[in-house]
């Protein structure tokens, strides 16, 4: 939220205007892989375009996790920069939904942590693995017919107050305690809210009002809720279910504020035998039928940025009977494992890239370039003219679809200089004389190589190697 000063008013009192600040990501645009329920891919939905064979097989994978018959497997996407590696990624999250953990990790990230890289790997994969507890606690839920609350007039006694509660069947008289009388105040609980009490924590959560109640006021909120009159008795056991991931619970048991210690942030590194204690005890309430294992997704972006041992540590983790679904991408070929000086195929050792079900990305077609372009102007809010996405298309295809799609932002401004409301060929032009792409900075290093710091070093090694 940002405040805006919007003046003074006639009273003399400044009127703020508050205004919502929106951030634009790289993948904000993606809601989901865009599959019917037979997981055929449509050529533009829910944000992405095209790479349907990828979207379908990532799907699939969606479904096996959502219906608990897969944990513990690997799936890498592999393909070229800029093919929607990352975009597919973050749909396979979209899809999962809030109840599934879902943990993104960088490869580099592992190299700039206070702790070693096998414990940040080893929180990350607990990060993914999440418990479904399930408790029975006492309630009490009907509707307030009268709530009474006295306090002695010159004494230090503390106030007293009564709640009649009713429901369609009975009707009952409490007296209520100085918290309770708190909590009351703080819901501003009045006769004909139907309300829901927690005997365990004492919390009180207000439903709505009672359709009894409805023609009490002429004047009510547009926002208030009306809801019946609760049937049966007033006492009722009620299952509660809670999903928490396994890093929590070891986060809470490891240090001396508990959960406080989910918020400072500095988890630091955790013992085995804590971690091997919480398993235990997991274990037998999944076997007791009080909570259930809901296994997630591990997303590591960029993983040939680590190196051997953290490869050897995955290696091991996946055999775990406590796995997530670990998802890796790469767009590298053949080039050098990270801490060896042998090549692998993505910078993946062999017994690894064994275990992985590997998904590949196609380079989009100009078409789908287009299409998703016209999709990065919707979301930055910028409108374009035919020509200028022609233009912005063509620049694509002949460059990058990232540098196309960087220059959006930067041709709106170049537009609203001109005091225009759509960006054409001229805002683009003098965007793409701006800022230059990679092929014509390195043309221009080519041209102009010799007037650089330290080109006499190394260069004809540097020829040579090129040219192997």
């Amino acid at each position: 939220m940002m405040e805006l000063d919007t003046g003074v008013n006639s009273s003399g009192q400044r009127e703020r205007e508050l205004s919502r600040m929106e951030r634009i990501g790289a993948h904000s645009h993606v809601r989901g892989l865009g599959l019917d329920d037979a997981l055929e891919a449509s050529e533009k939905a829910q944000g992405l375009v095209g790479q349907a064979k990828a979207r379908k097989a990532a799907g699939l994978i969606v479904r096996m996790i959502k219906e608990g018959k897969i944990a513990g497997r690997a799936v890498l996407i592999a393909g070229q920069p800029g093919t929607g590696k990352t975009a597919v990624a973050m749909g396979m999250s979209q899809s999962l939904g809030d109840d599934t953990p879902f943990t993104k990790l960088t490869g580099s990230e592992l190299f700039s942590l206070e702790m070693s890289k096998t414990e940040a790997l080893t929180q990350a994969l607990r990060r993914s693995i999440g418990v479904r507890i399930k408790e029975e606690t006492e309630i009490l839920e009907g509707e307030v017919v009268e709530i009474q609350i006295d306090k002695p007039l010159g004494t230090s006694e503390s106030k007293t107050a009564k709640l009649t509660l009713k429901t369609t069947d009975m009707e009952t008289v409490y007296d209520l305690g100085s918290k309770m009388i708190e909590s009351m105040s703080k819901e501003k609980v009045t006769s004909g809210d139907v309300i829901v009490i927690d005997k365990a924590t004492g919390k009180v959560t207000k439903l709505g009002r009672s359709f009894a109640r409805s023609r009490d006021y002429d004047a009510m909120s547009g926002s208030t809720r009306f809801v019946q009159c609760p049937e049966g008795e007033l006492q009722k056991r009620k299952e509660v279910t809670h999903v928490v991931s396994l890093h929590e619970i070891d986060v809470i048991n490891s240090r001396q504020q508990g959960f406080l210690a989910l918020f400072a942030g500095d988890t630091g590194e955790i013992k085995t035998e804590i971690r091997d204690q919480i398993d235990t005890k997991v274990t037998e309430w999944r076997e007791e039928g009080k909570a259930e294992f809901v296994p997630g997704v591990l997303f590591i972006d960029e993983v040939h940025m680590l190196d051997i041992e953290c490869f050897s540590f995955l290696n091991r983790a996946l055999e775990s009977t406590m796995a997530p679904v670990l998802v890796i991408a790469s767009n590298r070929g053949i080039t050098r494992i990270r801490g060896t000086n042998y090549r692998s195929p993505h910078g993946i050792p062999l017994d690894l890239l064994d275990r992985l079900l590997i998904i590949h990305t196609k380079p989009y077609t100009e078409t789908e370039i287009r299409e998703i372009l016209a999709i990065r102007c919707e979301e930055e809010d910028v409108q374009m003219t035919e020509d200028g996405e022609k233009l912005l298309t063509k620049i694509g295809v002949e460059t990058s679809l990232r540098y196309a799609i960087y220059m959006i932002t930067a041709a709106a401004l170049c537009c609203a200089k001109r005091k225009a409301t759509k960006v054409d060929i001229e805002d683009i032009k003098r965007t793409y004389a701006l800022f230059i792409d990679v092929g014509r900075s390195t043309q221009f290093l080519r041209e102009y190589q010799r007037d650089y710091m330290f080109n006499e070093i190394g260069a004809d090694k540097d020829d040579d190697a090129m040219q192997s």
